[in-house]
């Protein structure tokens, strides 16, 4: 009896990027990246949010839906979303982040998939 060849299943994954030239950023699960972006992308369309207050409220959403370190993820997420310009840091003390103008970052669907 022959086997049936195997399939590779492989998830798919993004390369992130990483707003400083000449930085790169890592590449992780496709899946986790759409997710984790979904999510920061609402926070800020609620409000500007410091560094710290935009991690513990992606945090708060996902921790008990979400497989991998939520921080770790959230960062490298943050990190793509400046270097693509859909988010960007304020000039004021602290340092918060918000979305970039709609005609900047493009079109993002806000709501979908969503919790």
């Amino acid at each position: 009896m022959k086997s049936e060849p195997k399939i590779n299943m492989k998830a798919e994954s993004i390369q992130t990027l990483h707003p400083q030239p000449g930085k790169t950023n890592k590449k992780i699960s496709l899946e986790k990246y759409n997710f984790i972006r979904e999510n920061i992308v609402v926070i800020l369309a609620e409000s500007e949010r410091t560094h710290t207050e935009l991690m513990e409220e992606l945090y708060a959403r996902v921790k008990d839906i979400f497989e991998g370190g939520v921080q770790w993820y959230g960062e490298t997420v943050k990190l793509d979303l400046e270097a693509r310009q859909i988010i960007e840091r304020t000039k004021t003390k602290p340092e918060k982040y918000k979305l970039k103008a709609p005609s900047v970052r493009g079109d993002i669907n806000l709501g979908k998939g969503i919790r």
